[in-house]
């Protein structure tokens, strides 16, 4: 699984518990990114719809959720012939290496012609077929543990990462059998629409704050959509990511709560599970009243490490640390909204197991 800021890679556990403990036959993840959430729900049987506007993301969607391994005798082993063949492909500079191993330094550039060649391979070879979306993904996968980076594409290391030095070697994806759904779009957009269907258990994970995803994840990006795009700054960003029509509501501090508020409210589900945390532009308070309109709430709390980057600290462009660290933990919240009976039982299941608190106010910030 690719790092990525925001993943619920600690929350899983409690949310599947949540999910269990509701009844869900039906669910959709309306903001999926790496699906962690959308996978830990499939596993439990549940019918997942995952959606993104990311490329990246709906890509990881197309593999983990709606690839059924099961439908298609032999398939799992295509995939792993397919994978053997793709590892002995020979690097070829292009694209990659000259943007992201000379111009930027995200890989070393024997790991940038190899993602070069092989990204032509399967773009030339599989796009159309239902190998494609899982050869990406472990494309994608086989880059992330070769990079140089914190987990964020805003940026390189000043020094090399020990793991850019390891050769790109893919793997195949872990499938999960069963039926699912991919979708690409916004959240905004979509909820409501015939686009989607009418769940029984909805997970929103929404920006928080003004954090790109498709900036944050530039490369990947790239990667999926494989354009060879005219780019600016250190870091190579798509110029696309300059205009402001790319920008998601979500990323507005004006804009956040009311996008927010409109997709709670329409999304078609029986019970809204919404993860945030304390750092977000919505308070406590307002996050209660906003998921309070959906029926009864229960709201539970988790002590988290803030993301790697916010540890490190603040530098400048020559790698001179030049803020402090507030603080190095924060609040990750989940709440649910919906029938009382249920939604309580829910928030009771993962009392139960030890994994989380329901709480009735807000959690001062840990100290750091």
């Amino acid at each position: 699984m690719i790092k990525y800021l925001g993943s619920k890679r600690r929350l899983v556990p409690a949310l599947a518990v949540l999910a269990e403990a509701s009844g869900a036959r039906t669910g959709l993840d309306l903001f999926c990114g790496t699906t962690r959430v959308s996978q830990a729900f499939k596993a439990l049987g549940i019918e997942m719809t995952a959606v993104d506007s990311a490329r990246c993301a709906h890509v990881l969607a197309r593999c983990y959720v709606a690839t059924d391994p099961d439908t298609s005798p032999g398939f799992l082993a295509e995939v792993a012939e397919a994978v053997d063949r793709l590892n002995t492909v020979p690097g070829v500079p292009g694209y990659v290496t000259e943007t992201f191993c000379t111009d930027a330094r995200f890989f070393r550039p024997a790991n940038g012609a190899r993602i070069d060649a092989v990204r032509d391979v399967i773009e030339d070879e599989y796009a159309g077929t239902p190998l494609w979306p899982v050869l990406l993904t472990s494309l994608l996968e086989a880059a992330d543990r070769v990079d140089s980076t914190t987990g964020l594409q805003m940026a390189y290391l000043k020094q090399w990462a020990p793991r850019a030095d390891n050769a790109l070697t893919l793997r195949v994806p872990d499938l999960l059998a069963g039926p699912g759904h991919a979708v690409r779009g916004d959240a905004c957009a979509l909820a409501g629409t015939p686009a989607l269907p009418d769940v029984d258990l909805a997970y929103l994970d929404p920006p928080y704050n003004q954090h790109r995803y498709d900036s944050n994840y530039h490369v990947w990006e790239t990667l999926v959509e494989w354009d060879a795009p005219e780019h600016y700054g250190v870091a190579c960003k798509r110029t696309e990511l300059r205009d402001p029509a790319t920008r998601s509501a979500f990323n507005g501090r004006r804009t956040m709560a009311p996008a927010l508020a409109a997709v709670v409210s329409e999304v078609a589900a029986e019970v809204v599970v919404l993860s945030y945390n304390n750092e977000s532009w919505l308070t406590y308070d307002e996050m209660h009243e906003l998921c309070a309109a959906r029926g009864h709430v229960e709201v539970l709390a988790f002590d988290s490490a803030r993301y790697v980057g916010a540890r490190i600290g603040i530098h400048d462009p020559k790698g001179r640390k030049v803020g402090t660290v507030s603080h190095l933990r924060n609040t990750e919240y989940v709440v649910a909204c919906g029938p009382a009976t249920r939604v309580r039982a829910m928030a009771a299941a993962v009392e139960s197991a030890g994994l989380g608190l329901t709480v009735d106010r807000p959690v001062p910030v840990p100290a750091a």
